[in-house]
């Protein structure tokens, strides 16, 4: 039952990243830190968007912007180690209320227009790029800095939308060569890896007659609810200490 939960929510997590260029690990991490404990759940979780994003970069690769990509792409690679360290020290209580807590941030960052105002530029963008290394590694949660700086630098979005897919892919390769593959059995992360790609797919076919309005609606009511259940979680566990 376990990996049929994890496997639906895969599905729905390519098909939705697929049609928005984001949300893969937003829809994801939730569902599989709540299967899988927080460590675990985040290591399936940073793994699966490194395959989500290898699967969309030949989809995209012609929009790509290499240099605005690669302002962001170096910070991130200097932070990403402490976020591994900061996730491995944390005891699970706590590492659960840390997950919570950047999903929710995740999920307002685009509200918060001095949040975007503030990572504009060069400066923004090395900012960016280093908290989403961090956030990567210890959470799997990078998109949202990275889109609060491209609103912010006005980047359009279907260059941003291709270019974060090559970004993704470095930093969850990174995350992935820091934290290692999951303990699960080699079979699960096989079929898991295999619903990745189907679903990126099928988000591929159906990015034509979903409005991705209506993907962004049915991304954003998931993480808000893997958000809330996890933070419930995180705080649960830390009462019963």
């Amino acid at each position: 039952m376990t990996l049929l939960l994890a496997c639906f929510a895969t599905l729905v997590a390519a098909v939705i990243q697929r049609i928005t260029g984001l949300g893969f690990v937003l829809v994801l991490i939730g569902p599989v830190v709540l299967l899988y404990g927080p460590g675990e759940g985040v290591t399936v979780a940073v793994l699966l968007a490194l395959v989500a994003a290898v699967a969309a970069v030949p989809l995209v690769w012609r929009e790509v912007d290499w240099r605005r990509s690669s302002w962001l792409v170096w910070p991130g690679l200097i932070t990403a180690p402490i976020g591994i360290l900061v996730s491995h020290v944390l005891p699970e209580p706590a590492l659960l209320l840390l997950i919570g807590a950047l999903a929710v941030f995740a999920l307002t960052a685009g509200f918060l227009p001095a949040l975007a105002r503030a990572l504009s530029g060069r400066s923004g963008a090395i900012a960016a790029g280093a908290a989403a290394g961090f956030m990567q590694t210890a959470s799997g949660l990078s998109g949202p800095a990275l889109a609060a700086h491209a609103v912010g630098d006005r980047w359009p979005q279907r260059s941003f939308a291709a270019s974060v897919q090559v970004i993704f892919v470095v930093f969850s390769g990174v995350g992935v060569l820091l934290r290692g593959l999951p303990a699960l059995p080699l079979s699960d992360t096989g079929i898991l890896i295999g619903v990745t790609v189907v679903g990126i797919l099928i988000g591929t076919l159906a990015a034509h007659r979903v409005p991705a309005p209506l993907a962004r609606r049915a991304m954003l009511a998931i993480a808000w609810a893997g958000a809330v259940v996890v933070l419930a979680r995180g705080v649960v566990a830390l009462l019963g200490t």
